[in-house]
């Protein structure tokens, strides 16, 4: 497989969100929102250019992971964390290992930082695989008090996360506007919307 892997530069962005629209249409709900959430992710200043790394075949782009800053809030205080997500891979190369390569590769590099934990939401058969765990384990909830299994954490410090427990809270761009969402569809060729099952309520 001839992969290189990359930092993202901003003539990739259009590029990284086409592609990501592809890989997340009727996936989750009828269209999508991971598009238009990495655009706004960027904007933010919670975004990570650091750990912004797409995935190349030759010329095209067939994946990318994205991180932004978060907080775990306990009562003694604030913890900085990394959040994960979207991880995506254009859909004719998945399975190959692309996103298992971005993902490590991102991990290792914000271990280096020095960043603590990267929390995510996502599906427990998959992220399992790279040491994440229900983040009950550590003592951290949702930002409501709540637990679920796509709920995870990975541990990237040395003391297992001891000094470190709350509720977790992701930066403010991860909250969709429909109106946003409708204009910045424009941009796209249409794509008919289709009610799947195995798709979120």
């Amino acid at each position: 497989m001839g992969i290189t892997i990359r930092h993202e530069k901003e003539e990739d962005y259009f590029e990284v969100e086409n592609m990501t629209r592809e890989a997340f249409w009727d996936l989750y709900k009828p269209g999508c929102v991971e598009h238009l959430l990495v655009r706004q992710l960027r904007k933010s200043e919670a975004f990570l250019p650091e750990l912004d790394y797409v995935a190349v075949d030759g010329d095209t782009i067939v994946g990318n992971i994205i991180y932004t800053k978060a907080i775990i809030e306990s009562e003694s205080g604030q913890a900085t964390v990394l959040c994960m997500g979207p991880l995506t891979v254009l859909p004719s190369q998945q399975r190959k290992g692309i996103g298992s390569s971005l993902l490590r590769h991102t991990a290792e590099k914000a271990k280096e930082i020095g960043y603590l934990a990267i929390v995510i939401f996502g599906s427990p058969a998959y992220y399992h695989r790279f040491g994440f765990r229900n983040a009950k384990q550590y003592h951290i909830q949702t930002s409501d008090g709540n637990n679920f299994d796509a709920f995870m954490v990975l541990d990237l410090s040395d003391n297992g996360l001891t000094d470190i427990r709350g509720r977790f809270f992701a930066d403010a761009a991860f909250q969709i506007d429909k109106k946003d969402l409708e204009e910045y569809e424009k941009r796209f060729p249409y794509k008919e919307k289709h009610k799947k099952e195995g798709q979120l309520a």
